[in-house]
């Protein structure tokens, strides 16, 4: 038995901490799909932040966080002419590509963005290369590739909104990873930064569910870029890290936020998440929904002209769908509407179609939408909850099926993978790619638009290309 002088030793760092920091500061070596898809993800993320900005409740939170409070030799934020130290900068671009729920996405026991920790990425890269540092666009996508990783494998097994935590947890720890290590980080600084970043604990989803839904879930992300960034920055000043930050018994994170539950990688870490992530491409619609509004958008000619004539609609879904979007009652705002199962497949029998303006409050005041919300029957179907979290198939199952007033029906439409899931790649990637340039020209036209465009299409320039010369030509002109 151990004297109490034994017990009070500093420990080892937890394992979970460094295992994590190792593959983190670890030489990349992925696979030629993987670093394809990070160069898809990168155009699908900022796309979806300039279509952001066309949004003032989004705009209103950007740029420096007091008058004056910017940096000349600041890192860019993509569509603005803003320069900011990168904890600002982070927060910036974690928001703008998740404004919009619209960027890529993870389904396990626990669900995200990985694409959220672009913020980080981008804000600590950008920063770091005008401080002198020889960073290229690969630099940057080897790190969202690790970050995808990071958040996605931690997803697979550990579910933090079982206990109340939103996902954005997540993104803080993988984002804390790879900026500590672009910041210029050691093994051990991350490894520090890492304890710090646990022993934040984790947001309430509050903000996601109703009654209390609202417009932080759309800035919770690139508040969590925003602190990684912070505390990589602090650990290189010096900052000791916390090496029980998981497992103190009593005062650790799992004891004390995890039901003194194990927090474990569900397999080793490598390039597999980015390779089989989620791209939403058609609309911006709440991932577990997309095959539903696809389903919906199928049956829109068979019930467009007959919406006075419907009894009933049901709505076959999988176990995680029916706990985090279906929804009864009066939506409040587009943030409630984006995760209402119901209301999104509405919008889609009604429209043909689900742009991020279905969502907002003009659009909202149609009464075909509440008429038909009042009639839909959301149900789990036992297969799709099993395929769901297997990892061979990882499918996002709905079926939608309209029954008319006279006994007749339309027939059940089921789509077991939306476009963005990997098995739909050779399909999805070509409109991925429209999206963006759709969402691009939003913002920028003439000879800037042609030069990214351009960029886009040829993943070996991109990679080459200097950090900061990317943050230049993704600038808005003063």
């Amino acid at each position: 038995m151990g004297t109490s002088a034994d017990q009070n030793l500093r420990p080892d760092p937890d394992a979970l901490l460094v295992e994590i920091a190792d593959y983190a500061c670890a030489a990349p070596d992925f696979s030629a799909e993987a670093r394809l898809t990070a160069h898809h993800c990168l155009w699908d993320s900022i796309g979806c932040g300039l279509l952001a900005l066309n949004y003032p409740e989004c705009a209103a939170l950007l740029g420096p966080l007091v008058p004056g409070g910017g940096h000349p030799g600041g890192a860019r934020v993509p569509g603005t002419s803003h320069r900011l130290d990168p904890v600002e900068a982070a927060f910036n671009i974690g928001t703008m590509v998740r404004w919009l729920d619209y960027n890529d996405t993870w389904l396990a026991a626990e669900w995200g963005h990985p694409s959220d920790n672009l913020g980080a990425i981008l804000a600590a890269a950008d920063w770091q290369a005008r401080q002198g540092e020889a960073l290229t666009m690969a630099d940057v996508m080897d790190a969202m590739i690790q970050a995808h990783e990071i958040q996605g494998v931690l997803a697979l097994q550990n579910s933090f909104n079982r206990v109340g935590l939103d996902h954005v947890l997540l993104v803080r720890i993988a984002s804390t990873a790879v900026a500590t290590r672009l910041l210029g980080g050691t093994r051990e600084q991350v490894v520090d930064a890492l304890s710090h970043a646990w022993l934040d604990g984790g947001a309430l989803r509050t903000y996601r569910h109703a009654p209390n839904t609202g417009s932080r879930k759309s800035w919770a992300a690139g508040d969590a870029t925003a602190r990684a960034v912070r505390l990589a920055l602090v650990v290189l000043r010096g900052e000791m890290g916390c090496p029980g930050a998981l497992t103190a018994r009593t005062w650790g994170f799992q004891d004390v936020l995890f039901k003194g539950r194990d927090i474990v990688l569900g397999q080793p870490l490598g390039d597999y998440v980015m390779r089989n992530v989620l791209f939403k491409i058609s609309f911006p619609a709440e991932f577990h929904a997309q095959t539903a509004v696809e389903a919906a958008i199928q049956l829109h000619p068979l019930v467009a002209d007959r919406l006075d004539a419907i009894a009933r609609v049901t709505i076959d879904t999988q176990e995680a769908a029916v706990r985090i979007i279906s929804k009864t009652g009066p939506l409040h705002n587009p943030a409630d509407r984006d995760h209402c199962l119901q209301y999104m497949v509405a919008v889609a029998l009604v429209h043909g179609n689900l742009t991020a303006g279905h969502y907002q409050d003009e659009a909202a005041a149609d009464p075909r939408l509440d008429a038909l919300r009042e009639k839909m029957e959301v149900r789990e179907e036992p297969r799709y909850s099993t395929d769901y979290l297997d990892p061979e198939k990882r499918s996002i199952s709905n079926a939608v099926e309209v029954f008319f007033e006279d006994g007749s029906s339309t027939g059940k439409v089921e789509v077991e993978y939306p476009l963005g899931h990997r098995r739909r790649r050779k399909d999805g990637i070509p409109q991925l790619m429209e999206k963006f340039e759709a969402n691009l020209r939003t913002r920028f036209d003439g000879a800037q638009a042609a030069r990214i465009v351009d960029l886009a299409g040829d993943p070996a320039a991109l990679a080459a290309l200097p950090v900061a010369e990317f943050g230049d030509l993704l600038a808005a002109s003063e």
